[in-house]
């Protein structure tokens, strides 16, 4: 498990929530990327992290989604699921490039620029944990099994 330091992030959030990297470096959580609010495969991956939110809580993780998503998306898409979680909106991809999940993708036959589906586990200021590319079956239950087989932050 190689160790990297996360980076220094200050950003909004739904909920009245300043996401600020710094302030979370005691704390272990969840980073989730995604690219779109209320699209398929976000609305599932997002819905099965709210699933599994009590055992996150169990385990003394906080969890936090993001994408380049307006706040207002955000709290439409958190209201629609009935998310215990927050999401954070990055629309000048300042998370994105510091996490580097920025990558040229094929829609409908044309390339663009959006958001490679990723998740970072984080505890005490490191990146402990990190999947790219993600697919999203069972993935917030493999993001959960890591985070409960870690010792206690």
């Amino acid at each position: 498990m190689s160790l990297s330091p996360c980076p220094t992030l200050t950003l909004t959030g739904t909920g009245n929530v300043v996401f600020d990297t710094a302030n979370l470096s005691n704390q272990r959580f969840v980073l989730f990327f995604y690219p779109k609010d209320s699209t398929p495969g976000c609305t599932t991956e997002t819905s099965d992290f709210r699933d599994l939110y009590p055992q996150f809580l169990v385990a003394n993780c906080a969890i936090f989604g993001l994408s380049r998503d307006s706040l207002k998306s955000h709290e439409n898409f958190k209201a629609k699921l009935a998310l215990p979680f927050e999401l954070i909106s990055d629309p000048d991809e300042i998370a994105c490039e510091a996490f580097g999940v920025m990558k040229l993708k094929n829609m409908y036959g044309k390339q663009v620029r959006g958001i490679e589906r990723s998740t970072f586990v984080i505890q005490n200021g490191q990146i402990i944990q990190e999947w790219r590319g993600v697919k999203v079956p069972n993935h917030a239950a493999q993001v959960l099994a890591v985070v409960q087989s870690l010792p206690s932050p």
